[in-house]
């Protein structure tokens, strides 16, 4: 198996850059022992004004075929022989997937510390595969490939040049081309390439989810194909993909664009008869939360669907609490957090309240429990309707936190906001927005079942016809527990 990626630069920015990214120098030739075989990894050429990196697979059929054997690979004779004869050693696969990430495992996640600017920035790359599996043909190759932004070339490969009439093969000869940053190139082809080849060839088990998802980060949600994708990268073990869709769907949710949020929160404050410019209401919004947490005397405190810190960042200031835990699915908004809130430059007694967790809040997750208080800050709606009671089982039913919070929308507050058209939700990615009426019965309804009382604010500007732009619940829990809680 054979692929290269190369780079050109100048005398500024000179393209043997790529061997500081990848992590490998380009005057050695260097190999690694996989579980697949060896790979090897050289530079064909390696100058300031243009750079090639290989990565060579040797695989052994033969060893592969004896790895296999007691794990349900029998069968037949023909079964047997198709083990030890085969493509494996010649066209790129999903093992050329796992070695490109143990390889370049590194590089994988962006980290250059010698050359962090570069390793932040699109390069110029060009990506060639001589020969690559294809279920479905080139038309797949250029629907999974070109809305990541690539220009693809991919030309089928004839079963037997010498013998025209017999067609093309499976195979291709893919080249990509295009701005990419290095760390997202390699992630395309670490799960693209097991996709396009819709075959794993070792055991799938449930943490190949957290991998595609962790490779996935920050495409996959938005993907045209991402159904296609995930379906095929799981090996069309339905159990998985629903667990991965249903993340992905939350990660897409939670990617929703923060500054566009805060527009959307000043617009509708901006409708306020003031003379002067109000206060935005995401920061009023905060300052209700804060206020609901100080007067419940939790000290330690996780912000669930923390995005990207603002929240955390406000607890972070005030001594009184002791641990700040901000969880989010998306581990692009945890990087940005982390970024945000200058995690590596605290002073340890600072760094060492707070913690940044990647985890969807429709699953139980015994790190959530103990808690004094957890927030759920414009949360609930990002959600579809029949997701809510997963939610509300990982949040009151497992994790059991003393007090929740919970922020939402005021629907009826939406005519107020005179460029939002007649029933149209604030964002678009918001699945619903509840009435207060719709709110109230709601949280009545969890509150009962998990055994919690609740009592509502307004944040905001409460209008005597259609209340407050926002609406918030504070859940306490009581002593005795539900009779649901345990369910």
């Amino acid at each position: 198996m054979f692929l290269t990626i190369s780079t050109t630069g100048s005398a500024q920015s000179p393209a043997t850059d790529l061997g500081f990214l990848l992590h490998k120098h380009p005057d050695r030739a260097q190999s690694f022992s996989t579980a697949q075989g060896t790979a090897h990894v050289f530079y064909p050429e390696a100058t300031e004004q243009r750079c090639t990196a290989a990565l060579l697979l040797e695989v052994d059929p033969v060893a592969l075929a004896r790895k296999a054997r007691g794990k349900g690979r029998g069968g037949s004779p023909d079964v047997a022989l198709a083990s030890y004869v085969n493509d494996r050693p010649y066209a790129a696969s999903s093992l050329l997937a796992v070695a490109l990430g143990s390889v370049f495992s590194t590089a994988l996640k962006g980290v250059c510390h010698t050359r962090p600017q570069r390793a932040a920035e699109p390069l110029p790359l060009r990506v060639g595969i001589p020969a690559l599996p294809a279920k479905g043909g080139t038309a797949v190759v250029h629907a999974l490939f070109e809305p990541l932004g690539w220009s693809v070339t991919a030309e089928p490969v004839a079963l037997d040049e010498r013998f025209p009439e017999w067609g093309d093969s499976r195979y291709v000869a893919l080249t990509l081309e295009g701005r990419q940053r290095l760390a997202d190139a390699l992630r395309h082809l670490y799960v693209l390439l097991p996709v396009l080849d819709d075959a794993k060839h070792y055991w799938i088990s449930s943490d190949e989810v957290d991998k595609l998802l962790r490779a996935g980060d920050g495409w996959l949600a938005g993907h045209p194909e991402h159904k296609l994708i995930t379906s095929r990268y799981l090996a069309r073990r339905w159990s998985l993909t629903r667990q991965a869709m249903e993340r992905l769907e939350l990660a897409r949710l939670a990617a929703a664009d923060d500054s566009a949020a805060e527009e959307i929160d000043n617009a509708v404050d901006e409708n306020a008869d003031t003379e002067e410019r109000p206060v935005p209401l995401a920061v009023r919004r905060r300052e209700a939360i804060t206020a609901a947490l100080r007067a419940a005397g939790a000290s330690r405190v996780l912000d669930l669907g923390c995005g990207q810190g603002q929240l955390v960042g406000e607890l972070l200031g005030d001594p009184a609490y002791t641990e700040i835990v901000g969880v989010d699915v998306s581990t692009r908004a945890l990087t940005v957090a982390a970024r945000r809130l200058r995690l590596d430059r605290l002073p340890e007694r600072q760094s060492s309240r707070v913690r940044l967790l990647q985890g969807a809040l429709t699953y139980t997750d015994s790190r959530l429990k103990g808690y004094d208080a957890a927030v759920l800050s414009e949360v609930v709606e990002h959600l579809d309707p029949p997701r809510l009671p997963a939610l509300e089982h990982a949040v009151f039913g497992a994790a059991r936190p003393g007090t929740v919070i919970v922020t939402t929308p005021n629907a009826e507050y939406n005519v107020r906001w005179q460029s939002l058209p007649a029933g149209q939700v604030r964002h678009p990615d918001h699945r619903f927005e509840w009435t207060r009426e719709e709110f109230r019965g709601w949280a009545g309804r969890t509150a009962e079942r998990y055994g919690y009382r609740v009592e509502f604010t307004a944040v905001g500007d409460d209008d005597p016809e259609v209340g407050p732009p926002t609406q918030l619940a504070v859940f306490h829990r009581s002593e005795t527990t539900a009779k649901g809680a345990a369910a």
